[in-house]
């Protein structure tokens, strides 16, 4: 949850993996309230309140890995670059959550429990599933390698393996997947640039905070469809997100306010009920 300040954050009584939810402030920083955090790096303004960065993320990846010091780590390491990360290690739940929600990346290795890594590899690209898959295994044969890459594999990584290769390949896959996908977001006005971040309405910047950039690229990847609160929180936040926040609905509010205040034409819809829409009317 922390990314790349993790490792210079102390927390107690609670463990960063069991924070509660926060809404970031528009200044870029977010605030916890009810915990004593202890940072080198930022300043504690009471024994029960701090403020520190926060980035977003628009990457969402699935690690089916059952060694659970592996999975940690990788977890660890791909969330230090920002990516939002959900760690399985159960085959069979890997495979449930795989087909049940969008995600960018899936890291799967081979030998899991109740379901093997192939099998869960097969069933998804049955399903007609093109979300890019890096395999990770024990085996360094040639022949498993051929029969994972044939089977629908996008890349191998053999164990053990050095973290700045597995980020690279990462790195790569998920360029390979961006190809596929359009290159500048525009919805009336409101064009979006996922090279360089850059987003503007009329030809006038707007500046956004990442979390915000997330979720906007998430709802101008899907113009015109009704994004429920769960697939905004588990695509822009994390598996872990308490959806019964309000967070979802401020950072829509936070959106709305440098969208589509003073303008005429508003872009983004809440459909009661159900969730959000961006479109154009």
């Amino acid at each position: 949850m922390f990314g790349r300040f993790a490792n210079a954050v102390s927390i107690q009584p609670l463990s960063a993996s069991k924070l509660p939810p926060f809404a970031e402030h528009q200044n870029g920083y977010v605030m916890v309230s009810g915990l004593e955090i202890r940072t080198p790096q930022f300043a504690i303004i009471t024994p029960h309140i701090v403020l520190f960065p926060v980035e977003g993320v628009s990457v969402r990846v699935l690690v089916i890995e059952d060694e659970t010091k592996v999975g940690c780590f990788i977890k660890r390491a791909l969330e230090e670059e920002s990516y939002a990360v959900d760690l399985c290690e159960d085959g069979a739940k890997g495979l449930e959550m795989a087909l049940v929600t969008d995600y960018d990346l899936l890291v799967v290795d081979l030998m899991l429990p109740s379901m093997s890594g192939m099998e869960i590899l097969k069933t998804i690209r049955r399903e007609r599933i093109q979300t890019p898959v890096l395999i990770l295994t024990a085996q360094s044969q040639i022949d498993q390698r051929v029969k994972g890459l044939d089977a629908g594999a996008d890349d191998y990584l053999t164990k053990p393996f050095a973290i700045d290769e597995l980020l690279a390949r990462v790195r790569a896959l998920l360029r390979r997947g961006a190809t596929e996908s359009p290159g500048i977001l525009q919805i009336d006005d409101l064009v979006l640039n996922p090279a360089t971040r850059d987003v503007t309405r009329g030809g006038q910047r707007i500046d956004l905070t990442l979390k915000e950039y997330a979720l906007l690229e998430y709802l101008m990847r899907h113009t015109g469809r009704v994004l429920t609160r769960p697939m905004i929180s588990e695509h822009v936040w994390n598996q872990d997100f308490d959806t019964f926040t309000n967070v979802i609905d401020v950072y829509v509010n936070y959106l709305r306010n440098k969208i589509d205040r003073g303008r005429t034409k508003k872009l983004i819809h809440t459909i009661r009920g159900s969730g959000y829409m961006l479109k154009a009317d």
